[in-house]
C-alpha cells in the first residue's frame, strides 16, 4: 500500500478527473486516467478515450517524452500486461525509465490482477498501489462488476410522485418530472451500453429511448426490449428511428414464429430466451447481453419489469427521480408491480444513499443492499 501524501493525494485526483472524460465511451474497457509527475510538476496527462484506443498511461508517457525518465505516473487502474486491442502497458512503462508507479487499485482483470505491479517491481520500478482505492473502485463500478461477476452493471430508473406513482389511473406519465431531471435520464443513457424496458411502456408511450441532449459526441445506447410474446409493433419508433443504435427484443420460446420473423425483417435482433412463470428469464438475458460486451444497464419500466428485475436479484443501483406530485388512485401504476412483500424483512434495502436535486424534482440513488454480488 502506498504512504499517502498531499501531493500524491493531488495528483490521484487529477488522474480520476482525466479518467472521466471516457465515461460512456470505453466500454468493455475500464475509464483510466494517468498523470506523470517530475519535481512537483506535471510533464504529461491521458486517459483512455475509447476501445482500441492507447491507454491513459501511454497517452501520458507520449506527451513527456525523454523527460518521463525519473518521474512518477499516477495511474488510477494497474496498468495491464496482457495483449488485448493495444499492445501492454507494463513494457512501456519500463522502457520509458519511469521510476515510480503509484496505482489507485489493482486491475480486477484476470488476465492482470496484480501481474502488472509484479513486471514493474521485477524490472527495479517502484510500484505502490491502493492510493484513493474507493473512489477508483467506484469510478469503474461497471467493469468491476463485469469481469468479477460476469454480468453487466444494472441500474434501475424511476420517475415517481411523493406517493409512488409512476403514472395516473389513465396511463399519462408525461411529464412526472421537470425537465433537469428528464436532461438527468439523457445523460445516464449517454453513459450506458444499453436501456431496456418493457412491451407495456413501449405499447403505451412509443418511446425512442435515445440520447437527447443536442450536444456533439452523444451516443445512443443499445435498446433492448423485453417482449414475451412478440409484441412489439413493426412500426414502434425504437425500430423506425433515424438512430444507428441496434434494438433487440428478447422473446420466449412460445412467441409466434410469424410474429419474430417481422421484427427481425423490421431491423430488430430477436433473442429467443427461456422463461419462467411465464416470464422471460432476466438473469438469462443479462448474459446474452454480456456476451455481446454490453456492460451496463439502465432499466426505465414499467413496473412489472422492475419488480422482475429486483426479484431475480439482477439490480446493482436504484436511481429514483422523486417529484413534488400526489397522483392517488388504487389502479394509478406504481413504481413496483408483481405480488409485492408479505413481511418489511423482506424489502429491498439500499445503502450508501444520496440525494442530488435537481431543478423542483430529487434524485435519489442508492447501492441494493449485498452489492457487490458474486
Amino acid at each position: 500500500m502506498v504512504k499517502e501524501d498531499l501531493s500524491d493525494r493531488a495528483f490521484m485526483v487529477r488522474a480520476l478527473e482525466l479518467a472521466l472524460a471516457g465515461r460512456g465511451r470505453v466500454s468493455p474497457n475500464p475509464m483510466v486516467g494517468a498523470v506523470l509527475v517530475k519535481d512537483g510538476r506535471i510533464l504529461g496527462e491521458g486517459f483512455h478515450a475509447r476501445a482500441g484506443a492507447p491507454h491513459a498511461e501511454v497517452v501520458a508517457l507520449e506527451a513527456a517524452g525523454e523527460a518521463a525518465r525519473g518521474a512518477t505516473l499516477y495511474v488510477t487502474l494497474e496498468p495491464c500486461c496482457h495483449q488485448g486491442r493495444t499492445p501492454p502497458c507494463g513494457p512501456r512503462i519500463v522502457a520509458s525509465g519511469v521510476r515510480r508507479v503509484v496505482a489507485a487499485t489493482l486491475d480486477p482483470n484476470p488476465q492482470v490482477g496484480g501481474r502488472g505491479l509484479t513486471l514493474l517491481r521485477e524490472a527495479g520500478l517502484r510500484a505502490d498501489v491502493g492510493l484513493l482505492e474507493a473512489e477508483a473502485v467506484r469510478l469503474n463500478e461497471v467493469f468491476f462488476t463485469y469481469m468479477t461477476s460476469g454480468r453487466p452493471f444494472v441500474t434501475l430508473k424511476a420517475a415517481i410522485s411523493l406517493d409512488g406513482k409512476i403514472a395516473t389511473v389513465t396511463g399519462e406519465s408525461r411529464w412526472i418530472t421537470g425537465e433537469e431531471a428528464r436532461r438527468r435520464v439523457h445523460e445516464m443513457r449517454n453513459e450506458v451500453d444499453a436501456v431496456l424496458v418493457g412491451i407495456g411502456t413501449i405499447l403505451r408511450d412509443d418511446p425512442l429511448l435515445t440520447t437527447r441532449l443536442g450536444v456533439p459526441g452523444q451516443r445512443d445506447p443499445v435498446r433492448v426490449i423485453v417482449d414475451n410474446l412478440a409484441r412489439l409493433p413493426a412500426k414502434a419508433r425504437v425500430i423506425n428511428s433515424a438512430s444507428a443504435a441496434p434494438t433487440l427484443v428478447a422473446v420466449g420460446p412460445k412467441a409466434p414464429a410469424y410474429k419474430v420473423e417481422r421484427l427481425r425483417e423490421a431491423g430488430a435482433t430477436v433473442l429467443v430466451l427461456e422463461q419462467s412463470a411465464r416470464r422471460i428469464s432476466l438473469a438469462a438475458l443479462m448474459q446474452a447481453l454480456v456476451a455481446r460486451e454490453i456492460t451496463s444497464v439502465l432499466i426505465e419500466g414499467g413496473a412489472e419489469i422492475h419488480a422482475s428485475a429486483l426479484s431475480e436479484g439482477i439490480v446493482d443501483k436504484v436511481a429514483f427521480f422523486l417529484a413534488p406530485l400526489l397522483i392517488g388512485g388504487k389502479t394509478a401504476p406504481s413504481a413496483l408491480g408483481g405480488p409485492g412483500i408479505e413481511k418489511l424483512a423482506d424489502a429491498v434495502r439500499l445503502r450508501d444513499v444520496r440525494f442530488a436535486p435537481l431543478g423542483e424534482d430529487l434524485l435519489v440513488e442508492g447501492y441494493v443492499l449485498g452489492y457487490p454480488r458474486s
